[in-house]
């Protein structure tokens, strides 16, 4: 976690640049492969969807809250004027923590830990009204008045830092679709896309 005004003024350690570059490689891949495993949009809202979740505001913000700032190497001038706190310096770092993760364990440790942050992020997208695949089903049954459909917890294994979550949607009495994931909310969407899947949809 070594910005660059501290490399360059102690010449004993080089920046996290390299890093950023890498984690930003590695962010994209596991966003993108994410957002295609689980959400049914056109290629255009996957983009912007993908772009949202890997600006500059979103990655200061996950940087936040753990805390990254405090652990930053910075030089003494980006330290006077508040660059511990600098949304670019924190998005920055960020990425670079996810190379370091990348580097020392591979890409599913990797996606172990950006999904957390990329699914309570998304929840926030979706109640905006991104269309995605529960809503989808829904609004297909509501065109057979009296059809209900709801989803049932069937599974739920793993420890707090990596719960494994299996869903059931139902038609009626009927189960129609089951999915898994490391939520409720994204088994339950995994769940919609089997579902819309069979159906022909």
């Amino acid at each position: 976690m070594t910005h660059s005004s501290y490399a360059n003024e102690t010449r004993s350690a080089e920046s996290n640049e390299r890093l950023e570059f890498l984690g930003d490689a590695v962010l994209s891949i596991v966003v993108s492969d994410y957002l295609f495993q689980h959400f049914h949009m056109a290629e255009g809202d996957l983009t912007r969807t993908r772009s949202a979740l890997v600006c500059e505001k979103s990655l200061c913000g996950f940087a936040r809250e753990i805390g990254l700032g405090e652990h930053l190497l910075l030089g003494r001038g980006e330290e006077i004027t508040g660059g511990r706190d600098r949304p670019s310096v924190l998005a920055d770092a960020f990425e670079a923590l996810i190379a370091a993760i990348y580097l020392d364990g591979g890409i599913e440790q990797a996606r172990n830990f950006i999904l957390p942050f990329v699914e309570r992020a998304l929840q926030g997208e979706i109640d905006q009204g991104f269309t995605d695949y529960k809503t989808q089903l829904q609004e297909i049954v509501q065109k057979n008045p009296g059809e209900l459909l709801s989803y049932r917890l069937v599974e739920e294994s793993g420890p707090d830092h990596d719960k494994r979550f299996v869903v059931e949607v139902l038609l009626n009495s009927n189960v129609i679709g089951k999915g898994e994931g490391r939520s409720k909310k994204a088994a339950e969407q995994a769940a919609a896309r089997e579902a819309l899947e069979l159906m022909g949809h």
